[in-house]
């Protein structure tokens, strides 16, 4: 089975079971809420995340309002999200940077997102990828670096190296469905210990069935 039929038979599994946090419709296709949304999800479960993130731009509509925020005040709303205080901090270097420089949106180009404090490689693809809905680059996450490699695709020591190898060998025309049906792809069968083989509908593509599943 080829990497595009494996990609096909994942997407066609977890149609409609829950998608992540940046596929939520109170977050997709708005810069700005995938931006914070996504600093804020980092070590974070999503369903914490994603209540965080909504009660907090019931406050902050957008950057300028954002920026009135207290850091206090945006440490107080974001407490229940692991390391809030240095994330509230980020936040605020973040929008301070997007409203001098640029005119308070979040810029539509990997690079330039990439010199905004605190974001990497993966919000960067994140913001272009539900933020714009631009699928030019795939962010990896834990998920999708562990199914990769799981599948033996190639062996990658990075989600960057992870990111760079999917887009070097799998059809672009799939690149949008491989964030979103991995994450929901590792958080049910793949999981991390124990990964439920049995119920794997590309099991027989895998290097690594049978080690240490759970039935």
């Amino acid at each position: 089975m080829s990497k595009e039929e494996v990609i096909k038979k994942i997407h066609k599994f977890v149609k409609g079971k829950d998608h992540p946090m940046m596929d939520d419709p109170e977050i997709l296709r708005d810069p700005y809420r995938t931006l914070i949304g996504c600093l804020l999800s980092l070590r974070t479960k999503d369903e914490t995340s994603l209540k965080v993130s909504i009660e907090l731009f019931k406050k902050a509509r957008n950057f300028k309002e954002l920026n009135k925020m207290s850091l206090k005040e945006l440490e107080k709303r974001i407490r229940s999200v692991n390391y809030y205080k240095t994330k509230a901090k980020r936040i605020k270097d973040v929008v301070k940077v997007i409203l001098k420089d640029y005119n308070g949106k979040v810029p539509n180009d990997f690079n330039e997102l990439m010199k905004l404090k605190g974001v990497g490689e993966k919000t960067a693809a994140v913001c272009m990828l539900y933020g714009f809905g631009v699928d030019s680059y795939i962010p990896v996450d834990v998920n999708v670096h562990r199914i990769v490699n799981r599948l033996g695709w190639f062996k990658s020591k990075s989600f960057s190296e992870s990111m760079y190898k999917l887009m070097d060998t799998i059809d672009r025309k799939y690149w949008k469905w491989i964030n979103n049906d991995f994450v929901i792809f590792g958080k049910n069968i793949c999981v991390p210990i124990s990964p439920f083989c049995s119920k794997c509908v590309v099991s027989k593509n895998c290097k690594k069935v049978g080690v240490n599943k759970r039935r």
